[in-house]
């Protein structure tokens, strides 16, 4: 076995051209672990809140998901050309006995940052909470703001 390693001789096994790409991915994996650490609860941890962006002539609207998380807990700034939303979600600690069998919703701070692809009004700017939907009207700058041009 030995001897056909050194030298290159086939092997009974054949291999796929892509397993040497597959153990440098676990490699890999492994590394970054230990870089961000944590352990496995790292893994779930995504962006929050998830956020959607859209836009009409007059408005840009963002909404993000934002569930067990309080108005009084977020921080909501403006610029010109963008946007910032952070806050904090607070989840009750169980007892101390309890014992958990899947641990997948986190507390802790969280910040998004938004660029704008126009300027925007930040003085008329307007959010509400519903439901644990928090929705963001922001008025584009009139300068942004499409023009209809008569044709005579």
């Amino acid at each position: 076995m030995l001897y056909r390693r050194v030298f290159g001789l086939p092997t009974l096994r054949l291999r796929s051209p892509f397993d040497e790409i597959e153990r440098m991915r676990r490699q890999m994996d492994r590394l970054m672990e230990g870089f961000l650490g944590h352990g496995p609860e790292r893994r779930f941890a995504g962006v929050f809140p998830l956020i959607n962006l859209t836009e009409d002539n007059n408005n840009f609207y963002v909404r993000a998901e934002l569930p067990g998380v309080f108005a009084e807990d977020l921080d909501i700034q403006a610029t010109a050309s963008g946007i910032s939303i952070s806050g904090e979600r607070k989840i009750l600690s169980e007892n101390d006995n309890a014992k958990y069998h899947r641990r997948e919703r986190t507390a802790g701070k969280f910040s998004r940052i938004l660029d704008l692809p126009k300027d925007v009004d930040p003085e008329k700017i307007e959010a509400r909470m519903v439901d644990g939907i928090l929705t963001v009207v922001i008025p584009k700058a009139e300068r942004a703001k499409p023009r209809q041009i008569a044709v005579k």
